[in-house]
């Protein structure tokens, strides 16, 4: 996945983490009936579609219209299916999963919170659903624009001097990471059983934690536990899912312990430093610009599917 596709994925879940704080006790909502208030390009959007998304809305604290919201997110459904892009349902389940796993609640406390919000599972997932597709969208379109792009990842050497002249011929500079990953693996035939087991063992192998250099020494004896060095990586290039835990952890001890689509696992945090050349001068330049590239081909994008959409109020 590309630096602009796993930015535009986490952005749109980081104001969910204040889920965690609200009470779980679910009240039903009475039960309405759900009619349709548009069709777009084929797909309806229902009154119970409006209504879980304003929500959402308010769930978020945020402003906005949850009519144009399912309007906009039918019109990239609609874009994805278009493209062959296809979200299984087992993606979107394990999206949905690692949520709650990152924010320490259980799936029934998620679900709680979802029925009692009136957002809905169902409806989160929807969303989820759309995201992942909408962000494959991007980055396939993206990638057209530039004609396939290179292979590192890297802007133009030139651009890259060019943004430090700008700055005053400033070399900006990143924190260098020396890490090494560490799984307890979970079969997922097995998940059920014994994730809880996996995940004690885990928690007591990172608080003996106190550098890479004993991990695998810890490790022996314990039945299916990897460890691997992922040597040095600059912090524009850390894992979205990784990042923030990454850089609030000190050097020689461990982030703490997630629940994964493998298993259970932390990023052991050999060493910390600042460095600086022309590699982390195009690496933070482009980490910098990645938010507005996306945010504005994103409306771009969207703006050229409103205009070519049939969009029926009923």
């Amino acid at each position: 996945m590309s630096s602009m596709r796993k930015y535009a994925f986490c952005a749109r879940f980081a104001f969910l983490v204040a889920f965690a704080a609200l009470p779980t006790v679910v009240i039903a909502p009475p039960v309405q009936a759900s009619e349709i208030k548009y069709i777009v390009n084929d797909i309806p959007v229902t009154s119970g579609d409006i209504k879980h998304r304003a929500a959402f809305l308010r769930l978020q604290h945020r402003k906005g219209d949850a009519a144009q919201e399912m309007i906009d997110q039918a019109l990239k459904l609609a874009e994805a299916k278009r493209l062959g892009i296809r979200i299984s349902d087992q993606q979107v389940d394990e999206a949905y999963a690692r949520f709650a796993a990152n924010n320490k609640m259980q799936l029934k406390q998620l679900d709680g919170v979802m029925a009692q919000s009136g957002v809905t599972r169902a409806h989160f997932k929807d969303f989820i659903r759309a995201q992942m597709a909408w962000n494959q969208a991007l980055g396939a379109r993206a990638r057209a624009e530039q004609g396939g792009g290179n292979n590192t990842g890297l802007m133009n050497p030139q651009e890259a001097v060019r943004r430090m002249l700008q700055q005053g011929g400033t070399k900006p500079s990143a924190t260098e990471y020396m890490l090494q990953q560490v799984i307890f693996v979970v079969p997922a035939s097995e998940r059920n059983a014994i994730l809880g087991k996996r995940k004690r063992e885990a928690e007591a192998m990172r608080a003996r934690f106190n550098g890479c250099n004993t991990t695998r020494e810890f490790a022996k004896g314990l039945i299916d536990v990897t460890v691997r060095d992922l040597g040095r990586v600059l912090a524009p290039k850390l894992p979205s899912d990784w990042a923030e835990q990454v850089k609030k952890t000190k050097a020689g001890s461990a982030t703490p312990v997630r629940v994964t689509d493998r298993g259970v696992e932390f990023i052991g945090v050999c060493s910390a430093r600042e460095v600086s050349d022309d590699r982390v001068a195009a690496l933070v330049f482009e980490a910098e610009g990645a938010k507005d590239g996306n945010d504005a081909l994103a409306k771009k994008y969207l703006g050229e599917l409103k205009k070519d959409a049939r969009i029926v109020k009923r």
